[in-house]
């Protein structure tokens, strides 16, 4: 039996079990995040209580043109390498996408990642966003996911009644993200 908690900060024993499933992944990559980006910890719990899956929902205003909208990303996904292909990841990911639909504080979900990923986070809920560029880090120090050697693409939920205006604005642009010198791509 699984189970989605969400925590701002995980209890001492489940944070641990995150930062040793991030080194796995992401080997020397450092753990945690930028508390400015008021960072919520998803996981996917199995019935002993062990993190099965874990992500990271970061949150950030970011200034368009004639707008601010209130943006939340991804960070951090990660699944027990022996656990992967049984769908584990995608219920977490589905289950973070509906925590944020349910949230009247978020306008939209937006994140990048590798493209071969595309599907796994469309299977979830999320849309490709063709042409739009993240622009991460600071504006002195700035890291694009068009990057030379990056192969990534942009996804998005546009949450709320009205979707429409959010996906015209983020469709096809260059996305003033810059979440700092932490996560500088989320």
């Amino acid at each position: 039996m699984l189970r989605v908690e969400t925590y701002e900060t995980p209890p001492d024993p489940l944070a641990e079990q995150v930062r040793a499933l991030e080194e796995r992944a992401w080997p020397g990559a450092g753990a945690g995040h930028d508390p400015a980006l008021a960072p919520r910890t998803v996981l996917l719990l199995d019935g002993s209580g062990t993190v099965a899956a874990s992500l990271a929902l970061l949150r950030k205003e970011i200034h368009l043109p004639g707008r601010t909208w209130r943006a939340a990303g991804l960070s951090g996904v990660v699944t027990r390498p022996e656990l992967r292909g049984r769908g584990i990841g995608g219920r977490l990911v589905a289950a973070a996408r509906a925590e944020l639909a349910a949230d009247p504080t978020v306008d939209l979900a937006l994140f990048s990642c590798d493209r071969p990923l595309g599907a796994f986070y469309e299977a979830a809920g999320f849309e490709r966003l063709p042409g739009t560029v993240l622009v991460g880090g600071t504006p002195a120090d700035p890291l694009a996911t068009d990057a030379p050697g990056f192969d990534k693409i942009v996804l998005a939920a546009f949450l709320g009644p009205d979707p429409e205006p959010a996906r015209t604005a983020f469709t096809g642009i260059r996305v003033p993200l810059y979440p700092g010198t932490i996560d500088r791509l989320w």
